[in-house]
């Protein structure tokens, strides 16, 4: 898949992008991508394209570990009036919505958005499989276990890379029984998974071309990545910087991101250095 089509939209894929990561939310992880729609969605959103991102993933809710579930309408509330001043402001805009819910993937496609990115694979939403095929959009598939509140009790593989690749493996069947044919796998990191076992499967990302579907990488400034660093989600950017290399060199697609800059930097600089690949 060389190309992300939605609506009047096509993305050109040849090359891996960035996906600029904007939370409306008062309780994501790393406090300065918290988002007020008021004071600062718009030069946010701005300072990430003109930085170079591809594609703005919105998100209504943090799904970190143990955080505050939220209903669909409260978060139909946070994301549709973000979404729709950021497709009046930014037509040419690559919009993705991240949901678990069905009516907000909807909503948001109504109202602008262009693609769906769901950490559940349509497991926590038995109506989303069948929106996001009546919508035949994008969509991402991520790896998880349970729902955030109860995800890191969930860590007990017997082999974490084999047992995420058969995951998605049945996920993506179940959307092209559905119709679905845009999809990109995102193999959870951080997602009911141990600090070694996220350093496993990025150290085995390779094995994910086995899918032969795009792969998303969301990693940015995770806790694997401070805890073992022994700092804090805002010291944790180099680190995320070194490992969306080694990503990149492994297969990644997508670098799901706070820092956008730094991202499409690691990325120029990669294919400067692979041109082939």
């Amino acid at each position: 898949m060389n190309t992300l089509k939605s609506k009047d939209k096509i993305l050109v894929v040849d090359k891996p992008i960035v996906m600029g990561i904007l939370n409306i939310t008062p309780d994501s992880f790393f406090a300065s991508s918290r988002i007020s729609i008021i004071d600062n969605l718009l030069p946010r959103a701005e300072q990430l394209l003109a930085s170079g991102a591809s594609i703005l993933d919105i998100g209504g809710q943090s799904t970190r570990p143990g955080s505050q579930r939220l209903s669909a309408e409260e978060e139909c509330i946070r994301v549709i009036p973000a979404i729709e001043q950021l497709a009046k402001e930014f037509p040419d805009a690559f919009l993705s919505i991240d949901t678990y819910h069905a009516k907000v993937a909807e909503e948001a496609i109504t109202a602008g958005a262009h693609m769906v990115n769901d950490i559940s694979a349509g497991l926590l939403d038995a109506n989303m499989i069948s929106a996001v095929s009546r919508l035949q959009v994008p969509y991402v598939i991520m790896h998880m276990r349970g729902e955030p509140q109860t995800m890191q009790s969930k860590t007990d593989y017997v082999n974490v890379v084999k047992e995420v690749i058969n995951f998605l493996a049945e996920r993506k069947k179940v959307c092209l029984l559905h119709g679905i044919q845009q999809i990109i796998v995102d193999p959870g990191i951080g997602f009911s998974k141990t600090i070694e076992q996220n350093f496993e499967l990025i150290a085995n990302l390779e094995a994910f071309r086995a899918l032969e579907s795009p792969l998303l990488l969301g990693l940015s400034r995770k806790s694997f990545i401070y805890k073992t660093l022994q700092t804090d989600p805002a010291g944790a950017l180099n680190g995320s910087t070194f490992l969306h290399a080694i990503g990149l060199q492994k297969g990644a697609t997508i670098l799901r991101v706070h820092d956008v800059q730094e991202a499409v930097e690691n990325i120029k600089l990669f294919n400067a250095l692979f041109p082939n690949l």
